[in-house]
This record gives structure tokens, C-alpha cells and sequence, in this order.
């Protein structure tokens, strides 16, 4: 028993169930899930509607603000809206209306707005007291025939008033329009579509049901977005997704410079201007990106140096969308400029595909491009149906008043005289003319001056009319063919309004791949400009503009000198290599300039302490290096795994023991051999496929040592014999070409070098 059911001494503490608590949580959490699932964030398939929306344009017909009447305030709308048929705040109420109004939002708008309804810079619409609204002709197409008895009129909240239960009308808002929201446990998310499209492929699936996925998808082409834009997803990914009911597509702003000469400028969006200069204009946004939102991305990458080949964005906008960006340098790539705006802004997003409906039964349900069409059709005719129906009921009606008008010219003056002479004409009409009771009925209340129109000829006329339309739609009602041919002749009717060739249905979104484009990258971004790299014993770096010559002097700090020196570009890797074996890596954009003695290392690079640096060199694609330790254990490493993308580098070199890195050598294409020599000045050279490739590790043995550790190693061609230099003032390098004696099996513990061979016991 209902606490409110209990008599009044009753105590309120009998109405109290013992229950368990996880028992009632989830039943009034389903309660809840399906209210919000099928009353609140899932559209029905059949108008494509949420009921806010259906509420809303229903008020509005109420309020008989079709597009020939003025507009009326929006606060009035919303107050009727709240008041008899949505129970909810007049916020969320206004703000769906608002979305109904925007031609930026909606492919096809419901709603017209006079006022401030937002724009597509992302700002908000004016309060319900300032703006006016009234219904489109497309909301019309979407409510006709609710006067037809095409559909159920249902209670509202509090029984006072009645409401439709869909919208009967032929226009095909869930494609049309899309829809999107979010449920408990479920989602939807329908872009919008071109409306020709849409009535194209249902009438091939009218004339075919068992048409094939591939043959719609070549009538329907995927997603017609408000404001435009490019689908850049391939026909294969596209019609996969329509298959599935799941998916998503790359939506690209579009470039467009109507102004400039040369057609390729125009489709390219670029704009010449005088000595060479040019700019890019965006004329297309993608869809629910706020202009405002968009140039700030871009500003703000701008400020970050992560768009440092863009030079400015301005906003010259009116009516139409045009934002155009001003270049570095009229050398950059404009290719490129525009693959970078689509990497690091929202001109280019996602918008996911999830065709999640409520179909006729009002269960959620994932479809297809086919199955949604099949049970949006199999819902047309089921209206065609109801309306046909309504009309011979009203035909049946009319013919029998007809029928018994008919009667009462015949016998014109006998009705007089009965109606002149009895106190109840009605029965006795009734027994004397066969009439029905509302024959007799509409007889009775006829006007004098209406039986002048009683003529024989006329209602026989309208009579034949009626038989003739009564036998036409029972014919139409019996037969499933000519309830097909009648829906493919009422969308033939309904496309021409909304054929290619108009302005409302004009495609929008061009479905196009991308084709191959400049690959992205920062590096790209760089502007390339010769530099020379100076790295001080005490770890200060800096970058020279320029290849200055090696030898040239430079200032240190007291006590400081130089330790390596190297040429290289601005868009270079720099690798320094700690004796500790780890690698890090520097852009050389980002060193500082020469001017000044430059920054230390370590603020740019997690160096350890006692680390220090024992190499610096530019990286090279596909180069390789040689990597020993002083213990003599080795290998080659690919200078492409060498890269690290933090500040904390990548250990590349295992070192035990107290070793440390000693040798960092590039090595050439054309060299076969490596040379090992040891701190006690014994050489071996071996063949350098005996080095395994490694991208991490200790490596393999060079060379045995009794006593001592690896002094150097370096890489040579056999056939141009070993080099090294000779010391001196001279620098003299001196080669030798007859090394058999020294080369032997990886591991060896060689001999004394040949004569001549530098004390130092290092190659160069």
C-alpha cells in the first residue's frame, strides 16, 4: 500500500518495505537509465526528434507561428514549452531552441530566429526576453499531416493537454539533421546529410530491398555538414562505417581564395600578392568549432614557436568565414604550412559516427545506413497507411450526410411539411426516408438559406467525387505496390525543394581523400640556416652563425677551452654521447648564439655529475657508429635508435666495472676493417662483419689486454690501408697498406703497431 493510500491515524512507518538496499538501488536506477535513454538523449528514428525539440516545434504550431506569421517573443515559446507539455528548466529548453535556429548547427534549421541566436565565433545567443522566433517551412514538411490522424496524440505530464507522439511528416530529419547526445550506458552521435542524398538512396531501396551496401553509398555520400569542410577518409573507410552504424571521419577546414587569378590559387586558398608574398585564406571551419577557439589555437601555437613558419592570423570575416595567415618567408611550403595547422589546431577533427536510434518500439539499437532507411520507410508507410485510412473514414462520413441531402431535395416538400407539422420530425424522417440518426440530424440543422444550395446535380457531383476517391484509397490501402509508388512520388516531390541546384540543397562538405601531403614534422617547421657548434671542456655550448673555419679562436671562461667543434644546420639533431654511455639529443635551432659564451649543457640535458661528455657529432639518417669502452668490448649501433626524446637521453652503452665510453667513431659506407689499439700499443685489426649491430648492450670483445684497457679504435677500407696522424706541427697522416701481419680473428691480443705509429696510441 502507498504512503498516500493510508487512512489518516494510520502511523507512516507501516508504509516503510523491507528491502534490499542493492535490490531498490537498481531498480530506481532503471527507472531512471530508460527515462533518460527514451525520454530525453536517444532520437527516434521515425522523426529523428528528442522530445525537447518535438515539444518545442509543437508549441510553436500551437502558437500558429508558421513562416508566414510575425515572430513572437522566445520567452513566450519557452513559457508555453515549460508550462503544459516539458516539466524542465527554461535554460536547457532555450537552448535547444536556440540550436533548432542556428544555421551553423542545424544542416537544416526549424527554427527562424530574429535576434541574436549565437554565432559561429562561439558566442552565446541573447536571453528568451530579446530574441523572436517562428517555424521554417522544413519544420512544416516535418509536422504535416498531424491533423490527418497519422499518429498518436498522447497525455502530457499533467493530463491537461494532449501532444503528438512523433511527427508524421515525409522530411527525413535523423539524417537530415543528425542528432547527438548522451544516455546512461549509451551514446548517439549522427552527423547531418544532404537531403537529395538521402531521398535518392531510399527510393533505389524502395525500388530494390534487397539492394547492396556498396550501391546505396554510391548515392549517399557520407556526411553534409553545415558549415562545410572536407571529409578526408577514404570511400572505403566511409561506406564501412555506414555499414557498421559505428565509425568516425576526419573533417577538414577548407582553403578558398575566391579573389586570386589562377584557378589553382583559388581551389588552394592562396592569395598572391605583390613581390612574391603570398597568404593562406580559410573559408570553412569544421563543424562545432568556434571561429574564436580556432584563431586562438592558432595564435597560441604561433607564441609556442610551434608554428615558427607561420608569421600572423588575422580574422576578416563577415557574413562568410575568412581567415587568413601570413607566412614566415614566401619560401615556406604552403603544403606543408596547412599540415601543420591540421596536426596542431582543430582545423581538422574527428567526428565519430554512432547511429544509435530508438526505432518504432522505442528499443536503442545500433543500425546501418540500410537498416535505418528500411525502418524509416517501413514508418512512412505505416503513416501513408494511418492518413489514408483517416481520409476514408472522413469520405465514409461525408457520404452518408451527402446521401441523406440527397434524399431531403427528392422530397423536398414532404421534409418541409413534416418539420412544419410535427413536434418531432426526427423519427418520423427517419421512417418515412430510411435516414440514420445523423442524416436526420444535419437535415434538421440546416439553415433555410442553405436549401437553395440543394441541388441534385451538385451533390451528386461531390457524391461521384467521393465514391471516386473512396474506391482510389481503398485500392491504395490494399495494395503494398501502390503504397511504395505513392511514397516514391510524395519524396520525388519532397527533393525538388531540396534538389543539387538550390541554395538550401546544395552539397556543403566535399567528400575527398587526402592526397599525399608534405610529411609533418617539426623539424620541418625549422628554417635551415648553416651554424657552427662549439661545446667548451666545462660544458658550456653555443651555436656560431655560419660554418666559420674549425680553427678559428673563440672566447672561453677562465680556465675553459674547447673541446669539440663541428658544422652543422639549424635543422640538424646534435648527439652528445657521456662516457657513461648515454645518449641525448639537442636541436641545433634551439642553442643559444655565439655572442655570449652560450649556456651550460647541463640545464638542457639530465647529465649526471660525474659524467662527462666524450663525444658530440650531427646525426645522420641511416649513419652508424662505432661504440667500444676502455675494458675493449664494442659494437655497431644505428644512428637512427640513437635518438632520444627527453630530457634524460637513452643509455645505450652497459658499462661494469668502472669502464667507461672511449670511442665514438663514425663509420664510413666503404669501410671493411676495424683497428684496435691498447694502452699497451699492441694492434690488431679484423674484419668489421665480426661487430654485431647492436641497439643496446655491453658488445662483444676487440681486443684481449694482459695489463692495460683500449686505447682507440676507428673503422678504415682495407684496400686504402690504416691512416693516422702523424702529430707534429706538420699533421702529417701517414698510411700504411701492408697490415697482414696485425689482422686476425676478432679477440686477438695483437702486436706492436708498425713503425712510425703515434705514442699517444690514438689514430687521429
Amino acid at each position: 500500500m502507498a504512503e498516500t493510500d493510508l487512512p489518516a491515524d494510520s502511523d507512516p512507518f507501516d508504509a516503510i518495505v523491507d528491502a534490499p538496499f542493492d535490490a531498490a538501488l537498481s531498480e530506481r536506477y532503471l527507472v531512471y537509465a530508460l527515462s533518460t535513454i527514451t525520454a530525453r538523449s536517444l532520437p527516434d528514428l521515425r522523426d529523428g526528434l528528442k522530445p525537447v525539440h518535438r515539444r518545442l516545434l509543437w508549441a510553436m504550431r500551437q502558437l500558429k507561428l508558421d513562416p508566414a506569421s510575425a515572430f513572437k517573443k522566445s520567452a513566450r515559446v519557452v513559457g508555453d514549452v515549460i508550462g503544459k507539455y516539458h516539466p524542465h528548466g527554461d535554460a536547457s529548453v532555450y537552448d535547444a531552441m536556440v540550436r533548432l535556429a542556428q544555421d551553423f548547427a542545424l544542416r537544416y534549421p526549424l527554427v527562424e530566429g530574429q535576434g541574436n541566436f549565437g554565432n559561429v565565433d562561439g558566442d552565446n545567443a541573447a536571453a528568451y526576453r530579446y530574441t523572436e522566433a517562428r517555424l521554417t517551412k522544413t519544420a512544416l514538411e516535418l509536422m504535416a499531416g498531424l491533423d490527418e490522424g497519422t499518429v498518436d496524440f498522447i497525455p502530457t505530464y499533467n493530463g491537461e493537454e494532449v501532444e503528438p507522439d512523433i511527427f508524421p511528416g515525409l522530411f527525413p530529419n535523423l539524417l537530415a539533421n543528425g542528432a547527438s547526445g548522451i544516455a546512461v550506458g549509451m551514446a548517439t552521435s549522427i552527423p547531418s546529410h544532404n537531403v537529395a542524398e538521402i531521398i535518392d538512396a531510399t527510393l533505389e531501396l524502395i525500388d530494390n530491398p534487397h539492394v547492396s551496401h556498396e550501391r546505396l553509398m554510391e548515392l549517399f555520400h557520407g556526411p553534409d555538414f553545415p558549415t562545410g569542410g572536407q571529409v578526408v577518409d577514404s570511400a572505403a573507410a566511409i561506406s564501412e562505417a555506414y555499414r557498421t552504424g559505428r565509425g568516425s571521419f576526419r573533417l577538414r577546414g577548407r582553403f578558398h581564395a575566391p579573389e586570386a587569378k589562377d584557378a589553382e590559387d583559388v581551389a588552394a586558398g592562396i592569395e598572391r600578392l605583390g613581390g612574391g608574398q603570398w597568404q593562406l585564406v580559410i573559408s570553412e571551419i569544421p563543424y562545432q568549432v568556434a571561429k574564436g577557439k580556432l584563431i586562438e589555437q592558432i595564435a597560441q601555437a604561433i607564441a609556442d614557436r610551434k608554428l615558427p613558419i607561420l608569421e600572423d592570423v588575422r580574422d576578416e570575416s563577415d557574413e562568410q568565414i575568412r581567415i587568413v595567415l601570413v607566412p614566415k618567408s614566401r619560401n615556406v611550403d604552403p603544403e606543408l604550412l596547412k599540415e601543420s595547422l591540421y596536426k596542431l589546431t582543430d582545423l581538422e577533427i574527428r567526428f565519430s559516427l554512432n547511429m544509435n536510434v530508438l526505432d518504432a518500439t522505442r528499443t536503442p539499437m545500433v543500425m546501418g545506413l540500410k537498416e535505418l532507411l528500411d525502418n524509416w520507410t517501413a514508418a512512412q508507410i505505416d503513416i501513408l497507411q494511418r492518413r489514408t485510412q483517416h481520409r476514408l473514414d472522413k469520405i465514409a462520413s461525408r457520404l452518408e450526410l451527402v446521401r441523406g441531402y440527397i434524399i431531403a431535395f427528392l422530397n423536398l416538400d414532404r421534409v418541409i411539411e413534416i418539420i412544419r407539422t410535427e413536434d418531432e420530425p426526427k423519427p418520423l424522417m427517419m421512417a418515412e426516408f430510411e435516414l440514420t440518426d445523423r442524416q436526420a440530424e444535419a437535415i434538421l440543422n440546416m439553415r433555410l438559406r442553405s436549401l437553395r444550395k440543394l441541388e441534385e446535380m451538385e451533390l451528386k457531383r461531390e457524391q461521384d467525387a467521393l465514391l471516386a476517391e473512396q474506391d482510389e484509397l481503398e485500392q491504395l490501402l490494399g495494395s503494398p505496390a501502390r503504397q511504395r509508388t505513392r511514397l516514391k512520388r510524395d519524396l520525388r516531390d519532397l527533393r525538388k525543394a531540396y534538389a543539387e541546384d538550390t541554395t538550401l540543397g546544395r552539397r556543403r562538405t566535399l567528400i575527398a581523400e587526402a592526397a599525399p601531403v608534405v610529411e609533418f614534422s617539426m623539424d620541418a617547421m625549422i628554417e635551415k640556416a648553416p651554424v657552427t657548434v662549439i661545446l667548451s671542456q666545462k660544458g658550456w655550448i653555443r651555436a656560431a652563425s655560419g660554418h666559420v673555419p674549425l680553427d678559428q679562436e673563440f672566447k672561453y671562461k677562465e680556465g675553459d677551452g674547447l673541446a669539440f667543434i663541428c658544422h652543422a644546420q639549424t635543422t640538424d639533431k646534435l648527439l652528445l654521447v657521456a662516457d657513461n654511455g648515454r645518449f641525448f639529443t639537442l636541436g641545433c635551432d634551439k642553442l643559444p648564439g655565439a655572442r655570449g659564451f652560450g649556456d651550460p649543457v647541463r640545464t638542457m640535458i639530465d647529465l649526471e655529475t660525474e659524467a662527462g661528455i666524450a663525444a658530440m657529432l650531427v646525426y645522420k639518417a641511416g649513419g652508424r657508429l662505432l661504440l667500444a669502452s676502455t675494458i675493449g668490448k664494442g659494437f655497431i649501433a644505428e644512428m637512427d635508435e640513437l635518438l632520444a626524446e627527453t630530457r634524460k637521453g637513452r643509455q645505450v652503452v652497459n658499462l661494469k666495472d668502472g669502464a667507461a665510453l672511449r670511442v665514438v667513431r663514425e663509420i664510413a659506407p666503404a669501410h671493411d676493417h676495424i683497428a684496435c689499439v691498447g694502452d699497451n700499443r699492441k694492434l690488431v685489426v679484423f674484419n668489421l662483419e665480426e661487430l654485431p649491430v647492436m641497439s643496446r648492450g655491453q658488445g662483444v670483445t676487440l681486443q684481449r689486454y694482459r695489463d692495460g684497457g683500449l686505447s682507440d679504435a676507428t673503422t678504415f677500407t682495407l684496400a686504402d690501408g690504416l691512416s693516422w696522424q702523424m702529430g707534429g706541427s706538420g699533421e702529417r697522416t701517414r698510411t700504411e697498406t701492408e697490415i697482414g701481419l696485425w689482422k686476425v680473428a676478432r679477440g686477438g691480443a695483437g702486436r706492436m703497431p708498425p713503425q712510425g705509429f703515434p705514442k699517444s696510441g690514438r689514430f687521429d
